[in-house]
């Protein structure tokens, strides 16, 4: 047997306390009575009344009110086997993890504000997969396609910039890794959010969208940053090339080009507001084809709190019906 509820076990306290109550209101009822009748004559007053019958009462009164607590703690005996079919989209996250995303023209950062909305699109997800890709002049899938939403955020929290020991930025090879993490038997059902602020200093990354585009995956890419030169900062001050300042800013152009090869769509993020729950509900969850992702059987116990339920009101039906006054008891 389990308890579906089993947190509602301290309801059990109330159990000693109504008992003290009842205990309490009896002696407190004996001490009225004696304010005005002597305890000579007390018995003659309450004639008939049977102390067993009375205590008969409390004893139904009280087993009613502990079936009803253990009522409302869901008790489950006895099993069966549920087929669970799950339906919904393979989404890719291919997160930029190049040293511009540290700049603060989005606070905290734009990389951290990145997985703040990341990690928040991770758990409105119902039944679709979600793997991880981060890139900067290398890329790699950190998380798998999966329905293990827990372990994917796991794997959020270890993304920084020196993830990726190649520095500069591949969208390219973002692209491409991206596209390898799907199934290449299914040519629906899949799309890439890229997150980025822009700037591709290696590859082509149009190439690599078309050959998405041509595998049926929707590329929906979100750019992060300003249009304003700002710096990189570095552990220690600013990131400087040849005594220079290294400055960045959001380059979204090749990003808005890569979404409409792929039929995808372009969001631009000045605030850090990414809007991925908006991309989600009206793009992806809404526009995709959902396919049959996975198939599994769950055991799913069988409630039984009707039978301590009944009981209760079995109590609670003889307890009405229990009077405290009888020929048959004394008193």
């Amino acid at each position: 047997m389990k308890l579906a509820n089993p947190q509602l076990t301290y309801l059990f306290l109330l159990i000693p306390a109504l008992v003290f109550v009842i205990v309490f209101g009896v002696a407190q009822k004996k001490r009225e009575l004696t304010m005005f009748v002597s305890e000579k004559m007390l018995p003659r007053v309450v004639l008939g009344c049977s102390r067993l019958r009375r205590n008969m009462k409390s004893c139904l009164f009280v087993s009613a009110a502990a079936f009803s607590i253990l009522s409302l703690l869901g008790p489950q005996w006895g099993f069966h086997w549920e087929e669970i079919k799950r339906r919904g989209v393979d989404i890719v996250i291919a997160l930029d993890t190049s040293d511009s995303m540290l700049s603060q023209d989005v606070k905290p950062n734009r990389l951290e504000r990145a997985k703040r909305e990341v990690y928040d699109l991770i758990n409105m997800l119902r039944g679709d997969r979600v793997g991880l890709v981060v890139f900067s002049g290398g890329s790699f899938l950190q998380c798998p396609l999966t329905l293990d939403y827990g372990a994917c955020l796991m794997f959020l929290d270890y993304i920084d910039t020196s993830i990726v020991p190649q520095k500069g930025t591949n969208l390219e090879g973002a692209i491409t890794k991206a596209v390898s993490a799907f199934d290449a038997r299914n040519r629906s059902s899949k799309a890439i959010i890229l997150i980025s602020d822009g700037g591709n200093l290696q590859g082509d990354p149009m190439k690599a969208a078309r050959e998405a585009s041509r595998n049926g995956i929707k590329i929906y890419a979100i750019g992060i940053g300003r249009d304003e030169d700002v710096p990189i900062p570095l552990t220690g001050g600013f990131k400087y090339s040849e005594g220079r300042m290294v400055t960045t800013r959001l380059e979204d152009k090749t990003l808005r080009d890569i979404a409409l090869v792929t039929g995808g769509t372009y969001v631009r993020s000045v605030t850090g507001d990414l809007d991925l729950e908006r991309i989600y509900y009206e793009h992806i969850n809404k526009k995709m084809e959902k396919r049959e992702l996975e198939g599994s059987r769950r055991k799913r116990w069988e409630e039984r709190f009707q039978w301590p339920l009944l009981v209760a009101v079995a109590l609670l039906f003889a307890e009405a019906l229990t009077g405290e006054r009888g020929r048959h008891f004394g008193s």
